[in-house]
């Protein structure tokens, strides 16, 4: 169904630990690794969400982390705070406000962020420390390395690595389905 040239396969399968939008029914699943810092994964974020709006229900996305923190000095920080609002519920709030004001990101941001969605500070700040977070920002991390991941944004679709970034996954998407 997919034309496109595969290299690589997402290694470990999505699974209930992932932060997945999209029903399981889904006939495509997309995995992007991410760093909330990257300014081509901010240019990534409205084409993914063209491609959610647009297929809706034929799409499963899932996002992982994968903090580039040698170039991106707030990009782990990002990914324990997008981490520790899904402790409370809130991780795609988090996420989205994240990369619609990612030119802001710092650690205050962040807080003000939490603020804006409703979280308990207290809550958030011990979450971001704390090591349920950090191994889950992790664990994206290695599963990246262990799926071929080099630089982001990196997606995987029906588990085979897409070389391409998001404009031409949209394309390939809108080729493949009609």
């Amino acid at each position: 169904i997919l034309k496109a040239k595969y290299m690589a396969v997402l290694k470990p399968a999505v699974s209930k630990t992932d932060h997945i939008k999209g029903p399981d029914s889904a006939t495509v699943e997309i995995v992007e690794y991410g760093d909330f810092q990257c300014s081509y994964c901010g240019v990534a974020y409205p084409v993914i969400q063209q491609i959610e709006e647009e297929f809706g229900d034929q799409i499963c996305f899932v996002f992982r982390n994968f903090p580039l923190t040698q170039v991106h000095p707030y990009a782990a920080i990002a990914a324990y705070g997008a981490e520790a609002a899904g402790l409370q519920g809130k991780y795609w709030e988090m996420h989205n406000l994240i990369y619609e004001n990612q030119r802001q990101l710092d650690e205050d941001f962040l807080y003000r962020l939490a603020n804006k969605i409703g979280l308990n500070r207290n809550q958030f700040e011990q979450d971001m420390q704390g090591e349920i977070v950090q191994e889950k920002v992790n664990a994206d991390f290695e599963s990246g390395m262990r799926s071929g991941v080099n630089g982001t944004p990196t997606f995987f679709v029906n588990t085979q690595k897409f070389d391409g970034g998001a404009p031409n996954l949209y394309v390939m998407l809108k080729e493949s389905v009609e």
